[in-house]
């Protein structure tokens, strides 16, 4: 049975608030080193009562930032519909400690609307998020990726608009290169509302927000870095070295491509593994703690399938 309004979180949440949050950027916003995505695991296909069992162990535990995005589930939308009813069952009452971000900007419906970085897009898929959150507004709205035909200045005063409609507080990129991520800094500037993040993938095996520059333009600029993907989709884990699981998103084909478990990588894996066993670490602690090192990172998505997974990803800030 399902017990709505009894949920109480733990009042020590917020005991080690030194060590568990960053400020995003130059801004008034602090966020926790670790947060919570909602990618994977909280989709229509997933149990509830597992999603609401992660977000109440993350809550207790001082992460206030739930990232969602329109098209997450699956089906589409559905993880969003899960945050709406996690918000009417347990966090009405906290709306003001959560700081819950979604994304528009890759395909959500059909027809020419329903995709990329258009006005008309943007400002429908947020109506549509709001409307499945059950919330008034969002802390955070994102352009979920570059629109090479949508002029620039098109998507930015969308997101200018956004803002000053009050739908969200304050608004995001992600995966825009770098000139791009120049031209929205300095357009939202002009335009009084600043560029509070950059979304990017950002792990040991992918380091191209490194490479491009664009993190370091983040961090001279005063705007904040938020790294999806941070253990590679599971790869940096001790999850495939013996093998592909029945049950994994590789053996799905699901994100990973069963090649690019090379010979290469798995030497790799093992060399990791050892160095993490002698700090009495796991691999996925090594590799959160390297992105959480590199200088302009404010925080790590973790996705989680469990309360055990998430509470192992923690302690990489809680020790």
């Amino acid at each position: 049975m399902e017990l709505k309004g009894f949920y109480t979180p733990r009042a020590e949440r917020y005991d080690s608030a030194e060590r568990m949050y960053s400020r995003c950027g130059s801004s008034g916003v602090l966020l926790p080193k670790v947060s919570l995505g909602f990618w994977h695991n909280f989709g229509g296909v997933d149990p509830y009562e597992r999603s609401r069992a992660i977000t109440h162990y993350a809550f207790d535990h001082g992460i206030t930032h739930f990232d969602l995005a329109n098209n997450y589930g699956p089906p589409y939308g559905s993880a969003e519909e899960t945050m709406g009813r996690l918000m009417d069952d347990d966090f009405r009452p906290f709306r003001d400690e959560l700081f819950i971000a979604s994304k528009a900007g890759y395909d959500m419906w059909p027809g020419p609307y329903g995709n990329w970085g258009s006005r008309k897009y943007l400002m429908a898929s947020l109506d549509q998020s709001l409307r499945r959150m059950h919330l008034d507004y969002v802390d955070l709205f994102y352009s979920h990726r570059y629109d090479p035909l949508t002029p620039l200045e098109e998507t930015l005063q969308a997101l200018v608009d956004i803002v000053r409609q009050g739908k969200a507080l304050y608004v995001g990129i992600s995966r825009w290169p770098l000139e791009a991520l120049k031209t929205a800094d300095e357009y939202l500037k002009t335009h009084d509302v600043p560029l509070l993040i950059y979304q990017g993938r950002l792990n040991m095996l992918d380091r191209e927000p490194m490479e491009s520059g664009v993190l370091d333009y983040c961090h001279q600029h005063g705007i904040g870095f938020i790294a999806f993907s941070p253990l590679a989709q599971g790869l940096l884990t001790d999850r495939y070295m013996n093998g592909i699981p029945a049950d994994s998103r590789m053996a799905r084909e699901h994100f990973l491509k069963k090649e690019q478990l090379t010979p290469e990588l798995l030497d790799y894996l093992a060399e990791l593994k050892q160095e993490a066993d002698q700090r009495g670490e796991t691999i996925a602690q090594q590799a959160l703690r390297w992105v959480l090192r590199q200088q302009g990172v404010t925080s790590v998505l973790v996705g989680a399938s469990s309360t055990q997974q998430l509470e192992s990803n923690l302690a990489v800030v809680e020790k």
